[in-house]
């Protein structure tokens, strides 16, 4: 699955679609042990088989830095197994 981020003034976001909740929280659960390791963590939105994540980096002003795209990068290599 390709990812394709949005760069916003403030924020990253991708939307994710998946052919069900399962396998939609189960890519969820990747994310998660991924932003504990880099303790950078995205603002997640799950609505069925329909991901939204956010990234910005709240100790820099709520803004776009290079933590953001560092792990919107490792986000969508994850992605690609998929």
């Amino acid at each position: 699955m390709e990812i394709n981020w949005e760069r916003h003034s403030n924020h990253l976001e991708a939307h994710l679609y998946f052919k069900d909740f399962k396998t939609c929280f189960g890519f969820v659960a990747q994310v998660a042990l991924l932003a504990e390791q880099r303790q950078h963590h995205p603002d997640i939105h799950i609505h069925f088989n329909h991901l939204c994540l956010m990234l910005r980096t709240h100790d820099a002003g709520n803004t776009i830095t290079s933590k953001d795209e560092k792990m919107a990068a490792e986000i969508a290599a994850l992605a690609e197994g998929i």
